[in-house]
């Protein structure tokens, strides 16, 4: 179970009804991707699955298996397509407050096409 609940009206719930467009790279029946509106780095890609989760945890407890494999899967192809995987890239899922989530929709950040710094400060 989530910690809070799902709210349809979080700005990818929109993306994935239409109601808000998206520059989507990737689609098929349990994930969508698109290119970010604000890019952190010369590639930067949201991945999403389909289903109403709020985050990585809600996703691993309630998804299924279909949507668990999906969702993975394409994680690895778009990187592939996006032409990434030579150099590097970083896969980020920030989780509530603490992790900074913004968007109450579980996502994946696919960033890369650069040498990234430092996820965090070393102590």
């Amino acid at each position: 179970m989530a910690v809070k609940p799902y709210d349809s009206e979080n700005i990818f719930a929109k993306i994935l009804r239409g109601d808000i467009p998206c520059n989507k790279i990737f689609e098929d029946d349990h994930v969508l991707a698109f290119h970010d509106i604000a890019p952190q780095a010369p590639t930067h890609i949201l991945v999403i699955p389909k289903g109403a989760y709020t985050s990585y945890d809600d996703f691993a407890m309630n998804a299924s298996d279909a949507e668990i494999l999906a969702f993975t899967r394409a994680i690895g192809k778009i990187a592939a397509a996006a032409g990434v995987v030579q150099g590097g890239y970083r896969l980020i899922s920030n989780t509530r407050e603490h992790g900074r989530q913004d968007v109450p929709h579980l996502h994946v950040h696919i960033i890369g096409g650069k040498k990234l710094g430092l996820m965090l400060p070393r102590d």
